[in-house]
Order: C-alpha cells, then sequence, then structure tokens
C-alpha cells in the first residue's frame, strides 16, 4: 500500500510549481517528483498536483496517461528499456528483447521478483548511431549484445556499480526521478556527453573549414555552413526567377470571360 504524500514532498511539490510564470507549466516535473517519492504515479500524488495547481484531477491523470514515462504501477530499482525500434531492431534490439526476457523471466513493463529490474521495449531513444541501445533509467548503455545486456542486468541485481556509456553511474529509478524533477545529484559532469559517432558531422565540418555564421549576418546564429561566394550568389538567382513566376502566376486570371473568348475565337 502506497503512503501518503508527506508534507516535506508536498512542500517540494510547491516550490516547483513556483519556479514558472504560469505555475501548471510545472506539472511533468511534478509528476516526476511524485514517482521518486512514491514509486509510481498515485491517486494522492495526482490530488496533491491538482490542488497545488488549482486543476482538477482528471487534468492530471490526463498528462500521466499521455507520457510513457509517468508509471501507474510500481517499478523496479532498475528500469531497463530496450529500444526495438526500426534500425535498433534490425541491429539486435529484437534479439536482447527476447533474450532479458527469458533470463529475467517476465514479460513487457514487467519487474522481477525480487523487486531489482523493471524491463519494458522502448520506442526511439534518439540514439541510432549507437544501435543497438539500452537505457537504464534513462541513461545511454550503447552498442549492446544480447550478452552483454544480460551481464549489465546481472551486475544491477547483484549491487555492482555500473556506469553508462554516455553519462554517470547508475543511481536508483527514484532518485533519477527525482532529478528529472529539478533536483540535481551533483553527477552531471560525470562521464562523456557525446561520443565518436555524435561527432562525426562536427569533424567533416573541421576538415571542410566550414564555421557558424556571425548572429549579425541575419541568418538569426542557426549554423548554416558558409558557403562560396559564386554558390550564394546562383541561389540568389535561382530564388528570383522562383520569385518572379510565382508572381506571374499569381496575377494571371483564375477564370475566362466571354469577351475573352470571343477574342481567343
Amino acid at each position: 500500500m502506497t503512503s501518503a504524500i508527506t508534507d516535506e514532498t508536498y512542500a517540494e511539490l510547491e516550490s516547483i510549481a513556483a519556479r514558472y510564470p504560469q505555475p501548471r507549466s510545472g506539472l511533468l516535473p511534478m509528476l516526476h517528483l511524485v514517482q521518486s517519492a512514491q514509486g509510481r504515479i498515485t491517486p494522492e500524488g495526482i490530488e496533491a498536483c491538482a490542488d497545488i495547481l488549482g486543476i482538477s484531477a482528471a487534468e492530471v491523470s490526463g498528462v500521466a496517461t499521455f507520457y510513457t514515462m509517468y508509471k501507474r504501477k510500481p517499478v523496479g530499482d532498475y528500469h531497463v528499456g530496450v529500444c526495438t525500434n526500426t534500425l535498433c531492431a534490425v541491429m539486435g534490439g529484437d534479439e536482447i528483447f527476447a533474450r532479458l526476457k527469458d533470463h529475467l523471466d517476465v514479460g513487457n513493463d514487467e519487474t522481477t521478483t525480487d523487486g531489482k529490474v523493471t524491463l519494458e521495449h522502448l520506442e526511439c531513444n534518439a540514439a541510432c548511431d549507437y544501435a543497438p541501445v539500452m537505457m537504464v533509467n534513462w541513461e545511454f548503455m550503447d552498442n549492446q549484445t544480447p550478452q552483454s545486456a544480460v551481464a549489465l542486468v546481472d551486475d544491477l541485481r547483484s549491487g555492482k556499480e555500473v556506469t553508462s556509456t554516455r553519462g554517470p553511474r547508475i543511481c536508483t529509478w527514484r532518485e533519477a526521478e527525482r532529478v528529472l524533477a529539478g533536483f540535481p545529484d551533483g553527477r552531471v559532469d560525470e562521464g562523456p556527453a557525446a561520443g565518436p559517432a555524435s561527432l562525426v558531422g562536427l569533424g567533416i565540418a573541421r576538415e571542410r573549414g566550414w564555421t557558424a555564421p556571425d548572429r549579425d549576418q541575419g541568418d538569426g546564429g542557426h549554423g548554416v555552413p558558409e558557403q562560396p561566394a559564386q554558390a550564394v550568389e546562383g541561389a540568389r538567382v535561382s530564388d528570383d526567377k522562383q520569385a518572379e513566376q510565382a508572381a506571374v502566376e499569381e496575377k494571371a486570371p483564375t477564370t475566362t470571360t466571354a469577351a475573352e473568348k470571343e477574342d481567343a475565337e
């Protein structure tokens, strides 16, 4: 049975809402805090959020049931997500997921009997350059195999320290949820933020001498690579011709009058 929201948690929920000009903008991190405190989204947590934000419990519940990161049943110490979207799947994600289900003796979105691991297949993690990818409490575990995945969950269950391939040491799911609520754990600078595959584009830009234009060049500083003057001028001419053609088409009559038909005959 889930305990009631404590006074301390309620006060932290209020502090999250106070961060935003429109308090209801804080609902997403507030729900993460509820999960950190109670292990899932509970009716008590929904009511607390609704009370603080001055909205209905139905509105809070609608958000909590829309996003898959919010769970309506307890999650283990480690939420292990296996990407089974297209690229990860063909690179081995489906095999990894099948192996873990068998090894852990659980189905999708189920938790092991010891309460350590909850297994779930996930949609794209935006890490296709490291496929197949798993996530543990939302931290990346790249370039996995069925064998490495089994070793990973065994280490988690045995209490060994596990480090993300592009991030910090793995904490518990509740601790990770507290970070998502906006309460840092001091691990933000642990581990690399990006790996070689993610930096390939940057390397190509440097090899070719591409640089981001200055903000005062009128492009808003969006990082468009510099181009030779002739190429830029050619593009402008092409754009001008297209604009002229569009103007002609816009001015052209869309219907033909009787007089115009007689002239044409």
